[in-house]
């Protein structure tokens, strides 16, 4: 019988650029990576908005900074005319909708913003595919989350 790495699937692994640019896709799953051996598929990132490609109704494209390395991020804005999401409930498909486009508002330049979603490559570049965005006004957020990396790299995903 094959043994199963561990995994980290279900959780949002809070990881730094230089971390997340180190892990490798799943051979059998495009929507799944290795990290340390660990299987992924979620991430908790943090760090400075340095770019920021809006397109209405479509997606927001952006890239957050950690000092570490820049992570693009992609946030999409058409669930209420894209046959991906035709499945879900109207009423849902519009809170999230809704939600979506407050987070496109609240990511503007020069912001620190803490992103939650999943990895997924795109043209074979690692993105991160948003689910929620908090803006950071927390002067010490940025260390506290890098100190959070560092502490679980060791306890959990490197150790």
């Amino acid at each position: 019988m094959d043994q199963q790495p561990p995994s980290l699937l279900h959780i949002h692994v809070k990881l730094l650029g230089f971390s997340l640019h180190s892990i490798t896709p799943w051979p059998n799953n495009p929507s799944i990576f290795y990290l340390n051996g660990k299987r992924i598929s979620r991430v908790e990132i943090l760090g400075v908005v340095t770019s920021r490609d809006y397109k209405p109704n479509k997606f927001l494209r952006f890239t957050l900074d950690d000092g570490t390395h820049s992570i693009t991020c992609i946030l999409w804005l058409n669930h209420l005319t894209s046959p991906f999401f035709a499945s879900r409930q109207p009423a849902t498909l519009r809170v999230i909708s809704d939600l979506a486009k407050c987070f496109a508002d609240d990511i503007q330049f020069g912001k620190v913003a803490r992103v939650r979603g999943r990895v997924s490559s795109y043209r074979g570049d690692l993105q991160v595919t948003v689910s929620d965005v908090v803006i950071e006004r927390d002067p010490d957020a940025e260390t506290l989350h890098r100190l959070d990396c560092i502490s679980l790299g060791r306890r959990c995903y490197f150790g």
